[in-house]
């Protein structure tokens, strides 16, 4: 390519090419004074370029470099790279391209005087970028999940997922994944500044923290509590105890969002021999969560007692209420009928329907006791861990509905949330029941321990692990992608860290769904790593296996697994057995188990990488498993 010459400064001729936009004088010229060379461009990838020209002559010179972009006619209003080493060799190395994407790039130079001279232009593009380009540019994330350093209020803006507890999660109209939460956090630092606090982010991996939708607990649950004790013959509490938790929000339509939250009264209903007073779920609504400004709506329902008015303790197992008003899930069906579904520990879980105008129920309640007939308005039980027993030991259901299977799924955690919190599935053809365990077991009319496992207490090699993994969000990206989110807790005792195991912090993990149906959850946390098919080479070598069979506050610790040649298990876990791949469904199996796999963040690892894991069923069994590098 040629060089542009200019005319020496004592004799110009000036070709005047172009302004730029502050209408300074932009000057393309011959000279027999110097000359600057059209840029060459070698190695040249999807992202990057790297560019030389050379300077002949003597100018005295202020500036000098590249201009680039995407349109012709580049100048120094474009993009830059300035060169500011003294020689006349110009080299740079262009980063962040585009990929596939045709690019202008000239050399300049800028005189003393401030007039600006270019070269003829020329063009590149850079290459497509390929799998191996997206995997091996992948940036995991980089947060700690020790975050006891920045857990405070004052440094709230750092959280991202730190301080979760109880998350529910929706993707609003204006794209942003939104996440509201039970009020609990490292050293209490949300204490004094609201309640059900939220944050959202794009792309579920960095979150941006909004703050408390609610300011205070609302009159009316006060003056509700009250109105039940005067009816009741009891005498008014002037000053409740409340305890803010799990809310469920949706999005109804584009222009209408949902908020069911649960205020639990802590205070006794009668003294030191009686139970707690009730909890009360109430709705709150906004036309933008952008906003984080929600209006209350009022009393939904409350705790309900069978026993009529007889109140006194007898028991923690003989529990007065019926029904405990907390944990709600909500879901809009695809016949457009509104559904709440609540409960915790107290019979089980139940559904009662509502007003799609109004949130609502659809029934008028009765007063919240008397027999079992007359509370039939509070809910009809769908599931239940112990039917003989008051104290299910299960809690925080999650029910969503996939048009693809035909089934609504009901999440539910299961013991208590410190350690041996995990969390299980069943699944029904219809809102109300029967729910099905993987088993068979039907969880609606029987009731019994519901399977599949979906987490549970677990550890891989090199890691402090987690527990407390449950009381899930379960939704989806509106593209086919699903997801659970919850907390999850450190153990206890995690040298170097005090109280670790109120260390909360959210997770968030991709959902895969089995052949038959069936949602497994992937055992690491999310982390945006590139959706590159996976090709059977990848599989061969060493592993790490969970069998996440329940165990009672116990976390799962993993053993090895070789997946070798000839499609041979070579040792660990199913040693001797075969394996085989569908890259299609994107499934291996091993020993006649059916495993989705999928690319993940290797948290362990440091620096963290992406790497590939598994999950799946065998009956009631569950299994996690992740490729080591």
């Amino acid at each position: 390519m040629k060089n542009l010459k200019w005319l020496s400064i004592s004799f110009f001729l000036f070709i005047f090419a172009s302004c730029s936009s502050d209408n300074t004088d932009i000057k393309e010229i011959v000279s027999n004074e110097f000359t600057i060379s059209t840029p060459s461009v070698t190695d040249v990838t999807y992202e990057s370029a790297t560019f030389s020209a050379s300077i002949t002559g003597n100018p005295v010179i202020l500036k000098k470099g590249f201009c680039y972009g995407v349109n012709p006619s580049v100048t120094i209003n474009n993009t830059l790279l300035e060169i500011n080493n003294a020689g006349m060799t110009l080299n740079a190395f262009a980063r962040n391209l585009t990929p596939a994407t045709q690019y202008y790039l000239k050399s300049y130079l800028m005189l003393s005087s401030g007039e600006t001279f270019y070269s003829e232009e020329t063009t590149f593009t850079t290459t497509t970028k390929s799998a191996s380009d997206e995997l091996a540019s992948y940036t995991p994330p980089t947060y700690s999940d020790d975050y006891t350093s920045i857990a405070g209020w004052d440094r709230r803006n750092q959280w991202n997922l730190a301080n979760v507890h109880d998350p529910s999660v929706m993707l609003a109209a204006d794209g942003y994944f939104y996440m509201y939460q039970t009020d609990a956090s490292y050293g209490n630092a949300h204490d004094g500044h609201g309640h059900f606090h939220g944050r959202r982010s794009k792309d579920l991996v960095n979150w941006e923290y909004m703050g408390a939708t609610m300011p205070q607990i609302p009159t009316w649950i006060k003056e509700q509590l009250n109105a039940y004790r005067s009816a009741c013959g009891l005498s008014a509490i002037s000053n409740p105890s409340y305890g803010c938790w799990a809310p469920v929000v949706r999005k109804v339509n584009n222009s209408l969002y949902r908020m069911y939250y649960s205020v639990v009264v802590t205070d006794q209903i009668s003294g030191p021999s009686s139970w707690s007073e009730r909890a009360f779920i109430g709705l709150a609504e906004t036309t933008d969560p952008a906003s984080n400004v929600w209006e209350d709506k009022g009393f939904v329902i409350c705790s309900a007692s069978d026993k009529n008015l007889d109140w006194a303790n007898n028991g923690w197992e003989t529990a007065y209420f019926k029904w405990n008003a907390i944990d709600p899930t909500y879901i809009i069906t695809p016949s457009q009928e509104h559904w709440l579904i609540y409960g915790s520990w107290h019979s089980g879980i139940v559904a009662v329907e509502l007003d799609g105008t109004t949130g609502k129920t659809k029934t008028e309640l009765p007063n919240p006791w008397g027999t079992i007939t007359d509370i039939a308005p509070y809910g009809k039980l769908i599931a239940s861990r112990v039917m003989t027993s008051r104290w299910q030991g299960s809690e925080g259901p999650e029910i969503i509905y996939n048009a693809e299977t035909g089934y609504y799924y009901l999440f539910m955690a299961y013991d208590g949330l410190d350690v041996p919190y995990n969390t299980r599935v069943c699944r029904s053809r219809n809102i109300d029941g029967p729910y099905l365990g993987i088993d068979g077991r039907d969880l609606t009319a029987s009731g019994g321990d519901m399977y599949p496992i979906v987490t549970h207490p677990y550890k891989f090699n090199n890691s402090n692990g987690w527990v407390g993994i449950a009381h899930c969000a379960v939704f989806d990206d509106g593209e086919g992608n699903w997801y659970y989110s919850s907390q999850g807790r450190l153990p206890y005792d995690v040298p170097g860290i005090n109280a670790s195991n109120a260390v909360m912090m959210g997770h968030v993990r991709s959902i895969r769904w089995t052949t038959d149906g069936w949602p497994v959850v992937m055992p690491e946390r999310y982390g945006a790593v590139p959706t590159i098919a996976i090709t059977e080479d990848e599989l061969l070598g060493t592993w790490e296996c969970i069998d996440l069979s329940y165990s009672y506050g116990k976390q799962k610790t993993s053993e090895s697994l070789t997946l070798g040649a000839g499609n041979k298990v070579t040792s660990g876990m199913w040693n001797g057995s075969t394996w085989s791949y569908n890259s299609d469904k994107q499934t291996l199996t091993i020993n006649g188990v059916e495993l989705c796999i999928q690319r993940e963040v290797d948290w362990e690892l440091s620096p963290r990488t992406h790497t590939i894991v598994f999950a799946g069923y065998s009956g009631k069994k569950t299994y996690w498993g992740k490729k080591n590098k």
